[in-house]
């Protein structure tokens, strides 16, 4: 499978406008964020590098960024995310520690200088965008032998939601996952070097319907996919939803998340590339120089 040729790519406009709508209560439903962030953590561990600049992306809330300048104290730690509203929360988190700097920002067009930074902590941001095009912000942004790491979710996640709507219509429901494989070759298109990628599954369970709706809605995951249907689901429709979904003698619903983790190095050899929005590319110690003076 290509890349690309995987079904319902992600609209990353209807996706911030997920997250902004959720931002007051992301916190108390972002338990696949929280532990899919608790092992990415866990594996920078091993990592014997003190970065001076560390990138936050798709900070949300800001839960990584704060741990991550708890952990790189002489760090200056940037948050970025394109959520205004996610953003509002990481000010406040900087009344704990100052040196988190909030920076509204599309991942997939960074205004960040090339090979300014040396660690790109990435949870869960990549199934919200292009993901070659945020590897190669990525390529381009890390200095040579600065890191990223990453998770993202596989093609497995939340299969059985996919499979009962593939017996009730023929219209995307989920947005598309990309393999491992698939993002392994990413990286190293995109010019980061030393892939290293990996999968884990948790099953999550649910008493029933209602419940996994609203905590999937709750923590942003709503159907954003490009061409999704626009209309309203009809009762009928949703009942044989339901029906599929809970398999007679079930008694909970339990859904697959398939988690990607992955690293790679920065090479120091991604070409330069302008802006896809005409932002200008703004080195990040003037950046945080003129954050730190307000």
């Amino acid at each position: 499978m290509k890349p690309d040729s995987f079904t319902g790519l992600p609209d990353s406009i209807a996706a911030t406008r997920a997250f902004d709508r959720v931002s007051s209560d992301f916190d108390d439903f972002d338990v696949i964020h929280s532990e899919a962030r608790r092992r990415l953590l866990e594996r920078l561990t091993i990592v014997r590098q003190l970065p001076q600049v560390i990138v936050d992306l798709g900070s949300a809330t800001g839960k990584g960024a704060l741990e991550l300048a708890q952990r790189y104290p002489d760090s200056r730690v940037i948050a970025a995310d394109r959520s205004i509203k996610m953003l509002e929360h990481v000010s406040q988190r900087r009344r704990v520690v100052k040196h988190i700097y909030p920076m509204m920002a599309n991942a997939q067009s960074l205004p960040i200088a090339s090979q300014s930074v040396d660690l790109i902590f990435a949870n869960l941001v990549l199934p919200w965008c292009s993901v070659e095009t945020v590897l190669t912000e990525v390529a381009r942004v890390l200095v040579n032998g600065g890191l990223l790491v990453f998770t993202t979710l596989g093609p497995d996640t939340l299969q059985e939601v996919r499979r009962a709507w593939r017996n009730v219509d023929g219209e995307i429901h989920v947005h598309g996952f990309m393999d491992m494989h698939d993002i392994g070759d990413l990286i190293l298109r995109a010019g980061l070097v030393e892939p290293v990628v990996d999968v884990d599954r948790l099953q999550v369970t649910h008493e029933d319907v209602t419940s996994l709706v609203h905590d999937l809605r709750a923590c942003g995951a709503t159907n954003v996919a490009v061409g999704r249907r626009a209309g309203l689901t009809s009762p009928s429709r949703w009942k044989h939803f339901e029906s599929e979904l809970l398999c007679k003698g079930q008694k909970r619903i339990s859904t697959t998340v398939e988690l990607i983790f992955g690293q790679a190095w920065g090479s120091g050899k991604s070409p330069e590339r302008g802006l896809a929005d005409g932002a200008v590319h703004i080195p990040v110690n003037e950046l945080t120089r003129t954050l730190r003076g307000r």
